[in-house]
């Protein structure tokens, strides 16, 4: 089903009916079919045939996604905060739970931060790993970066994506703007352009920090534009990678990284039909377990999410029933 709430569209549309709407210099435009785009655009002179330019809408290709939940009585929607499910074929959403709420990303985040780096940033350029880049909170994921390391931005996406490491996050942040400050405009401004207008990132691995958030909907909005990207797709599909870098004494040498995603790495089977196409996972206390993953039935294109589920077991749970949503016609 289209996720428009076509009651509110019928009396909006109403109301611009009853309205005669003042053009830029003031003077009064009668529109007597406001709601037509194709009337109201000539009217105020924005199509090819008044001006000579083609005027496209932003959300022509999007999802468009109302407050109200879409929800099925096949997926179990207690066992998370939000999630989403998206058919990116027909621009349409096909459950959503939330997918407006503000909630915690954690490494979901990296998936902007790739896109960032990607198009910011240059595949060959490399960097030498210091200290202060190395400085995580206990726990945290990384992938094995010690000081000195030097590797090129290809190898360091790989271990952003693959193996989730904040400390290849940090590297990232600095090879591209020179820090993580800078990096994070970057993040927020590439963001807003995307349409991500209710987020907000605070650095480029998604650990915890309350003015660091985004929405299912938001994190679709980023997903599908990184996707855009065949270098995005590649490194997202990736299960195993071998990292080809030089230690600070001087040596080649590798490492061996390999995907959190358990539905790409054999430890959790997607629903029949289904192919894993790649996806990121999050987890820390304050967002719970987070999971994004784009997939196709057939050729058809869909980006599925799930926030804030109390465990890994509920939200492997939870994405393969949205995924069962499917529909067989693909």
């Amino acid at each position: 089903m289209k996720c428009i709430n076509r009651k509110k569209v019928a009396r909006i549309a109403g109301i611009f009916l009853s309205f005669t709407l003042l053009c830029g210099c003031g003077e009064p435009v009668k529109i007597e079919n406001a709601y037509d785009i194709t009337e109201s655009t000539r009217a105020y002179g924005l199509t090819s045939e008044s001006s000579g330019v083609s005027h496209s809408f932003f959300a022509k290709d999007l999802c468009i996604a109302s407050n109200e939940n879409v929800l099925s009585e096949n997926v179990t929607d207690s066992l998370s905060q939000a999630a989403g499910l998206f058919d990116l074929k027909k621009s349409t959403m096909l459950f959503g739970k939330n997918v407006h709420e503000r909630l915690y990303p954690a490494s979901t985040t990296k998936i902007l931060t790739a896109y960032v780096a990607l198009k910011h940033g240059t595949l060959t350029d490399s960097a030498t790993v210091t200290e202060a880049e190395l400085q995580l909170e206990p726990g945290s994921s990384t992938c094995g970066l010690a000081a000195g390391d030097t590797l090129t931005l290809e190898e360091l996406l790989y271990g952003l994506i693959l193996c989730s490491g904040n400390d290849a996050a940090n590297v990232i942040a600095d090879v591209v703007s020179g820090s993580s400050e800078e990096f994070v405009k970057l993040m927020n401004q590439e963001a807003k352009s995307i349409g991500a207008t209710n987020s907000n990132f605070m650095n480029p691995h998604g650990l915890q920090d309350e003015k660091h958030y985004t929405t299912v909907y938001d994190l679709y909005l980023i997903f599908q534009a990184a996707m855009q990207n065949e270098e995005f797709e590649k490194i997202l599909s990736t299960q195993e990678h071998t990292c080809q870098y030089t230690s600070a004494s001087g040596e080649a040498s590798v490492k061996e990284w390999k995907t959190t995603n358990k539905f790409l790495n054999g430890e959790k089977e997607p629903p029949e039909g289904i192919q894993i196409i790649g996806g990121k996972t999050g987890t820390t206390s304050n967002a719970g377990s987070c999971l994004a993953l784009y997939s196709k039935k057939g050729e058809a294109p869909y980006i599925s999410i799930v926030f804030k589920a109390d465990n890994a077991d509920n939200l492997y749970t939870e994405m393969a029933e949205l995924l069962k949503e499917i529909p067989n016609s693909g």
